[in-house]
Parts: structure tokens; C-alpha cells; sequence
């Protein structure tokens, strides 16, 4: 699936697409997915994503993501933008403020991976 994210396409299937308990990763799968898994493997990271996940309209703007997180705002846009590259979060901009939304099917993609689901 590719999806764009501003002016960026990331592909976000490649790196969750195979079973850790299918068949032996490949090199490039391994490193695909590390990457996925590091952008979860923050504290700050994973309560942006919960808390975008649980906003209503299923969206948050970055604006009202700093106060919850206790973080200021140059240190959560880093965390969200980490977690767009990783293909967790949708950007959209609506004049001065990004808008961040859970990209559907993001999480399912690391549960079939680990063989959870």
C-alpha cells in the first residue's frame, strides 16, 4: 500500500507483509521491519499514536498533542513525523496546522508480522 503523506509516498506493506513464524525473514524484510518497530519502541511515541487512534474523527492536530504528551512542539512533530515515515500516521495540512490520523490496517500490518494474528 502506498499512501501519501504530504509530498512524500512511503511504502507502508513491504515491511509487515511476511510472518516472523511463516519462514526465515529476509536481510531487506528484517531491516524493513526494525524500522517499523523502532518508531513503536518509544514511550512518547506510542501515546501520540494512542491518542490520535482515540480522537474523535479518528484525527488529531498537532497543536493538541503537545499538552497530553508534555512535550514541546518541535519534539512531537519529530515523534509524529517518525511515525508517518513508518507508515503509522497520515499527515494532512490545513492552513497552518497538520492534522495526523491512524493510518487503517498500520497496526493489523505489525500484529501478522509477529504472527499474532
Amino acid at each position: 500500500m502506498t499512501e501519501i503523506t504530504g509530498l512524500e509516498l512511503t511504502d507502508v506493506s513491504a515491511s509487515c507483509a511476511t510472518s516472523l513464524v511463516g519462514e526465515p525473514l529476509s536481510a531487506d524484510a528484517a531491516e524493513e521491519l526494525a524500522h517499523t518497530m523502532k518508531a513503536l519502541a518509544d514511550p512518547a511515541r506510542l501515546r501520540l499514536l494512542s491518542i490520535v487512534a482515540a480522537s474523535a474523527g479518528g484525527e488529531a492536530c498537532v497543536c493538541d498533542l503537545t499538552e497530553p504528551v508534555g512535550l514541546s512542539q518541535p519534539t512531537v512533530s519529530h515523534h509524529l513525523k517518525v511515525l508517518t515515515e513508518a507508515g503509522f500516521l497520515s499527515r494532512s495540512k490545513r492552513g497552518t496546522w497538520a492534522y495526523y490520523a491512524l493510518v487503517p490496517g498500520a497496526l493489523d500490518r505489525v500484529s501478522r508480522a509477529l504472527g499474532a494474528a
